[in-house]
């Protein structure tokens, strides 16, 4: 006997025939909340009390009361049992409204949040080369004084030229132009813009550090939490990337060298965005490739054990990675020799024309073997 599941009732089948079932109440709501706890895995009280020993499931959900196994119940219809196409359809608005209430897993706000990283991380690379040019004019030797946020922070706290130097504690002469008071404020304020952005930019690395910690310590422990989440964000979720085998998370963020690789013959690539890791970015590239797939398959481990909440593993990881390191270092200490050139007797490779001169000494030209030419 096989156990199914509609969305109408429960029911104990042999062979195509209901033996005993256990229909839902027609109220919208209540099935609703019936199928939600379906699809998030649970088990209903009707599925336990149908229950019998030696049966077979139709969803591998049920396990637990007895082997999955594959059955058409095409035959178990709901106008059978007095449940209407409109009963459904209100019963799957309500489901959906049950579904979007729920609260959402933390590597969802991770995404979120490494993907409005990057747009900051853009809108600040933009502003600060405007803000190099603009005030570049009026003291275009900052720039070798002063980078990024603190170039910034000077030029909307001081402004005038003589109060940076001020505060540098400088004495130079400048090919600068000077500015007008209203030009000057303009940049001020284009400055302290790009300033909130640098310090928006620390509250969000703050914020993924902070979720990442409660979501994937494991994944933190082994590569940190920025670099574990823009692993989460290229594979779509945690769910998923724990779902990947080894080799592509290794590759996650080389999308575009695979697919040159499988379309056009290419070199394959031997890591994605796990070479920022100082472990891989570090090592001599002739062992690279070795020491990326040992980490994927350690980051691969790590991303299962936190969706599925298991404990904390990831100092015994690091120290896998570490001994797996060392034994590739120990193994591939030298690079490897590249394939020699022919060497032939008139230098690498044949000369052009050679074979047909040597035909013709030989007296096999171009008109046959062995046939001499006619003077």
């Amino acid at each position: 006997m096989i156990l199914v599941t509609k969305w109408f009732g429960v029911f104990l089948v042999d062979r195509e025939k209901v033996v005993r079932h256990v229909l839902f109440e027609k109220e919208p709501v209540a099935i609703a909340a019936k199928l939600a706890k379906v699809q998030r895995g649970e088990l209903l009280p009707e599925e336990e009390k149908l229950a019998v020993k030696r049966m077979k499931v139709a969803d591998p959900r049920m396990s637990a009361l007895g082997r999955p196994e594959f059955i058409d119940s095409s035959f178990i219809r709901a106008e059978d049992y007095g449940y209407s196409a409109q009963l459904m359809q209100r019963v799957m608005v309500e489901l959906g409204k049950i579904r979007t209430r729920e609260p959402l897993p933390g590597d969802r706000f991770i995404v979120q949040a490494v993907r409005g990283m990057d747009d900051l991380i853009e809108m600040i690379n933009l502003m600060s080369e405007r803000l190099h040019e603009w005030y570049g004019m009026h003291f275009p030797e900052l720039a070798d004084y002063a980078r990024e946020e603190r170039y910034a922070e000077l030029v909307a706290q001081k402004g005038l030229r003589e109060d940076v130097l001020a505060a540098l504690d400088l004495q130079l002469e400048s090919v600068g132009s000077e500015l007008e008071e209203k030009d000057l404020a303009v940049v001020r304020g284009y400055a302290a813009s790009l300033t909130s952005l640098y310090d928006e930019k620390r509250r969000l690395e703050a914020y993924i550090a902070d979720r990442m910690q409660e979501t994937a310590p494991n994944l933190t422990a082994v590569v940190g939490p920025s670099l574990g989440a823009r692993l989460i964000s290229l594979a779509g979720g945690l769910r998923r990337l724990a779902s990947l085998p080894a080799g592509t998370v290794q590759l996650l963020g080389a999308e575009k060298a695979l697919f040159a690789h499988l379309r056009q013959g290419k070199r394959p690539p031997k890591h994605g965005i796990i070479f920022q890791h100082p472990t891989v970015h570090r090592a001599p590239y002739w062992q690279r490739g070795n020491i990326a797939r040992a980490m994927g398959g350690k980051l691969a481990i790590a991303a299962r054990v936190d969706y599925y909440k298991g404990g904390f593993i990831g100092d015994q990881l690091n120290d896998e990675i570490a001994r797996r390191v060392e034994e590739i270092q120990k193994k591939y200490p030298e690079p490897p020799k590249r394939p020699e050139r022919y060497q032939g007797p008139r230098g690498p490779g044949p000369r052009r024309g050679s074979g047909q001169r040597q035909g013709r000494e030989s007296g096999r030209g171009p008109r046959g073997k062995g046939e001499r030419r006619e003077r």
